[in-house]
């Protein structure tokens, strides 16, 4: 018999964290799932600590794979589900004991085939609770790719979501690509039609200095941006007009890299200047947006003064 729901985690070299996560997907309120594991070649004891979870639940399913980085190990996790719903758990987070239950329950009081719950932000194990809104509430396709592009609310990760497999069909995560997410998440807004959003945090997402996202630069860290201009092109093919909210994400997206890119700015100075002249020639259009949040439009301001000034405040604050 087929399990109500397909808990994907991709597991890579996260020996610390892994259990804190396994303990809080195998302790949910709701039983019927199955746990896939997905070790992408970790050279740690992460295959061995799902192996022994494994032995002791019978719906925990270990795959052991070259590595193939995070987008495969999801591929592979949901080519093999089993269930009539999927959600993906990252191997370093945890999750609260009724997310997949809360998840499940409102996907069905407003009979959609997505839904998606808000998330806590832990540092430094210090937990930052994330707004929690006063209801749970339906949007169109539309209106939650709109609330995405301007971080309204709905991001673009691929966690804290529950999705019906079928979705899935003819959409994967693109294979050696950074920011996979950013170049998916909106395929399954607009093939689900409408999207059930609860109010309330379920998911504990970790911020380590190990993170994809703080590493050094590298290159490869710029798929955030092509990764970005490909969905918010597409996007507009669908929907013309939110080409004010698909600019804000484009900017909000070089924005992200340049902040990534400004302690080695030296030896990366023609991408910082094609993302500094980006920005500059739609400053107007994006500051007279009343719909960007106002971070982005002191970051704009701050640009547009002067360089070396927005460096300064941006690294006194991280």
């Amino acid at each position: 018999m087929n399990a109500k729901v397909s808990v994907v985690i991709p597991v890579y070299n996260v020996e610390k964290y892994l259990k804190q996560c396994l303990d809080s997907v195998v302790n949910q309120t709701l039983k019927d799932i199955e746990i896939i594991c997905i070790d992408d070649g970790s050279t740690d004891n992460s295959g061995k600590i799902c192996d022994e979870y494994a032995l002791k639940d019978n719906r925990i399913k270990v795959v052991h794979k070259e590595n193939g980085g995070l987008s495969d190990a999801r591929n592979t996790g949901i080519n093999i589900a089993t269930g009539e719903y999927i959600t993906f758990i990252d191997s370093d987070d945890t999750v609260e004991k009724d997310m997949i239950e809360y998840l499940y329950n409102i996907l069905k009081k407003f009979a959609c085939e997505m839904s998606i719950c808000t998330h806590n932000v832990i540092k430094c194990n210090k937990k930052k609770k994330n707004f929690n809104l006063k209801s749970d509430y339906k949007l169109s396709s539309k209106e939650c790719i709109e609330k995405m592009l301007y971080d309204d609310g709905v991001d673009t990760s691929a966690w804290a979501k529950l999705y019906k497999r079928e979705l899935f069909e003819n959409i994967r995560y693109p294979k050696g690509k950074l920011f996979e997410d950013i170049a998916t998440t909106y395929k399954l807004f607009v093939k689900s039609g409408t999207i059930a959003c609860g109010h309330l945090a379920k998911y504990n997402y970790k911020i380590r200095n190990t993170s994809i996202v703080r590493k050094s630069f590298i290159k490869s860290k710029l798929d955030l941006i092509e990764n970005t201009d490909n969905a918010t092109r597409d996007i507009l093919n669908i929907f013309p007009n939110l080409k004010k909210a698909a600019l804000r994400r484009r900017v909000y997206a070089r924005f992200s890299t340049l902040n990534q890119v400004l302690n080695f700015d030296k030896e990366n100075g023609y991408i910082v200047k094609e993302i500094i002249n980006f920005i500059k020639k739609r400053s107007s259009k994006v500051l007279t947006d009343k719909n960007v949040p106002l971070r982005d439009k002191l970051a704009i301001i701050l640009l547009n003064i002067n360089y070396n000034l927005y460096k300064f405040v941006w690294l006194q604050m991280v």
